[in-house]
């Protein structure tokens, strides 16, 4: 593998008319048969440091995770020089394999949190379901020195969960990064398969799967965990903190769901209880479903005079000069300032916020990971069609959001909105790689189809599906 990434250039298929960005492999299935799956990535702004984790399992299936494994990179400038893969050997249970890796950074104490569940022996998931034994465990390892060295493992279970796993078949986390809000609260992202009825109508057990939230007020010391999503069938899930223009913030969540659609859902209480879901028919899901990734970063604004004789004007020169090549279709929020006006105090402005999603485009199976944008988070209908930046089999993703230094930037010293992407892929199955690509909002907007705001057709299911979501 090549130690450095940068943003620079985008590879295009002979045509020329598409275009991918540039690919990185951090971690490669090995000729013993050894799996690397699951990825997670965090990046932390305060050392340009982004840490990339994933499971180490003996071969693809789930009952033989094992171990979970992490890649340090440095973002110089554009590019990200990465260190040599190492173990995470504190992130065990006796007797317990790893799985699922969920790590979140905590800004004000400067603490780094790894979540990750641990499940006995080769216990599969399924067996769990069927017979609603739960035998995972919920435990996280912690960092002072952005992920240098690392805690032993804390089994939080029955201090988090307690008495209420009985009702849990099993769950599970995010996976991939948790949040922090501006309160300081730390949310990380689960589903649980909820026990409905045991021994009934024939079955072992009956279950149904819903995602909700943990989150700590007190930098991690004490933990609860918030009400399910309560109508729809959610799995693995994410979350983004949503600011909207007119000072108001929601915690969005999006979830993985076996209904052939991603499902979204609402809190107003910073997860505490979720409103009822809603299928998102702009983001298809295959089969069975597949873990989607989303990142929340401020939406682009620009300053217009309120004396300038055309307003119009200036703003679509501000704007070209903050977002070549901006689409049409998308809103871009509008400052007005008077410059002769007598100074008086500043109205309230909030950068309203807009969401980056990956996923695999195809409703067939796991195929050609792409990326799409909402600039209207709460409506489920402001997706944009995506951009293509994986072509072939490819499966679970985690997004990241950065600003880089941008020499081209309307002001000095100003900045870039970039983000990176972790995601399984390969070229005859998902689970060969995983791949590292970073890209900029400019490359989103320009290479997101023009047919972005076209309504997509509900399609019709023919037949029951199951609601049983396999990793």
């Amino acid at each position: 593998d090549p130690p450095a990434v940068g943003l620079h250039p985008c590879a295009s298929d002979p045509m020329g008319s598409r275009h991918f960005p540039a690919r990185t492999v951090l971690f490669e299935k090995e000729s013993n048969g050894v799996t690397y799956r699951v990825p997670a990535l965090l990046y932390l702004p305060c050392v340009a440091k982004l840490l990339a984790f994933a499971e180490e399992r003996l071969s693809a299936d789930d009952a033989h995770a094992n171990l979970l494994v992490m890649r340090r990179g440095t973002i110089y400038g554009s590019y990200v020089e990465w260190e040599d893969m190492r173990v995470l050997e504190t992130a065990t249970l006796q007797h317990h394999r790893s799985m699922n890796p969920c790590p979140l950074y905590d800004e004000f104490t400067g603490t780094l949190f790894l979540f990750f569940i641990t499940v006995l022996g080769r216990t599969p998931e399924a067996y769990q379901i069927v017979t609603g034994q739960n035998v995972t465990r919920l435990c996280c390892v912690t960092s002072a020195d952005q992920g240098l060295s690392w805690s032993t493992a804390t089994d939080l279970t029955q201090q988090v969960i307690g008495t209420t796993i009985k009702d849990w078949a099993t769950f599970a986390l995010g996976p991939g990064h948790g949040i922090q809000l501006r309160s300081g609260r730390l949310l990380v992202p689960a589903y649980s398969y909820h026990i409905d009825c045991k021994e009934c109508f024939g079955q072992l057990c009956k279950t149904t799967p819903h995602s909700f939230a943990f989150y700590s007020d007190d930098h991690g010391r004490g933990w609860r965990f918030g009400e399910f999503i309560p109508n729809l069938q959610t799995g693995e899930c994410q979350l983004v903190s949503v600011d909207e223009e007119d000072g108001s913030n929601v915690l969005y969540c999006n979830a993985r769901s076996p209904l052939g659609f991603r499902v979204q859902a609402l809190s107003t209480d910073d997860g505490a209880v979720f409103h009822r879901g809603q299928l998102v028919q702009r983001l298809v899901e295959p089969p069975h479903g597949c873990h989607g990734s989303v990142i929340g970063f401020p939406a682009p604004f620009v300053y217009v005079p309120t004396t300038s004789q055309d307003s119009v004007l200036s703003l679509r020169g501000s704007a070209r000069r903050l977002l070549p090549g901006m689409l049409r279709g998308f809103r871009v929020t509008l400052v007005h300032e008077d410059p002769a006006a007598t100074p008086s105090p500043t109205p309230f402005f909030q950068a309203p916020t807009w969401i980056l999603y990956s996923h695999p485009t195809s409703p067939i199976s796991r195929v050609n990971m792409g990326v799409h944008l909402s600039t209207f988070p709460r409506d489920a209908e402001s997706w944009t069609e995506p951009w293509v930046i994986y072509e072939g089999p490819s499966a679970y993703s985690d997004l990241a959001y950065m600003e880089l230094p941008y020499r081209e930037a309307p002001v000095a010293g100003g900045t870039a909105i970039a983000f990176a992407c972790l995601y399984e892929n390969g070229t005859r199955s998902p689970y060969e790689q995983i791949s590292f690509s970073m890209f900029t909002l400019h490359d989103v907007l320009q290479n997101i189809p023009l047919a972005a705001t076209a309504p997509r057709r509900a399609r019709q299911h023919h037949g029951k599906r199951r609601s049983c979501l396999m990793s």
